[in-house]
């Protein structure tokens, strides 16, 4: 399997992806939301996506959308085809789509509202952390994707407080101190009272 930054060649899977983004909300009665073919093919031919392959046919997408002139990232549209699910591709598409967003947006926040279990668990592994939906962008384009999700009117109810979605946010700085934390050397003293430096 490849999973590769999109480009022009992947535009040849477009109609599948977008058709199987939507049996599958169909299938779990869950609100993804719903994208055209002229939008997804506009992420592929911008770099804005990561696809996964394997011997000529898509594996796997997801794409990524900026918010709050880009103080926002959100992966969204992972979806794996029925034929390769159940061998860790989402969690590889996911990673893969994750590291692309940092590369591009170094400072943004990155964020995903979700229903699944799965997802959550990729994300947690990530460094996302659950949080209340003030913490997320509050533009409203992203709030309207929400329009076309089964639960929209619960969220409306609930005055964008709360849904049945659970919002996670990565924040850099905070990833960043404890990585740079981790990666100090230790330092120990012998009991010749000399210090030594394990790393």
């Amino acid at each position: 399997m490849e999973i590769e930054v999109s480009s022009v060649m992947h535009l040849m899977y477009v109609s599948e992806i977008q058709q199987e983004m939507y049996d599958s909300a169909q299938r779990r009665g869950t609100g993804i939301a719903k994208r055209s073919i002229e939008y997804l093919s506009k992420k592929i031919l911008e770099g804005n996506a990561v696809i996964a392959s394997e011997n000529g046919e898509w594996v796997g997408f997801c794409y990524i959308e900026t918010w709050s002139h880009g103080q926002f990232v959100a992966n969204s549209g992972l979806i794996v085809s029925p034929k390769f699910r159940e061998r860790g591709a989402a969690t590889l598409i996911k990673e893969r789509v994750f590291q692309l967003s940092r590369e591009k947006y170094p400072n943004a926040k990155i964020f995903g509202l979700t229903t699944g279990l799965a997802v959550m668990k990729i994300n947690s592994d990530l460094g996302y952390k659950p949080v209340i939906y003030s913490e997320l962008t509050q533009d409203e384009e992203f709030w309207n994707g929400c329009k076309n999700c089964v639960n929209y009117e619960i969220l409306m109810k609930k005055e964008r407080k709360n849904c049945l979605c659970t919002a996670m946010l990565f924040v850099p700085e905070k990833n960043q101190n404890k990585e740079a934390a981790v990666s100090q050397p230790e330092i120990k003293l012998n009991n010749d009272k000399e210090s030594s430096i394990s790393i």
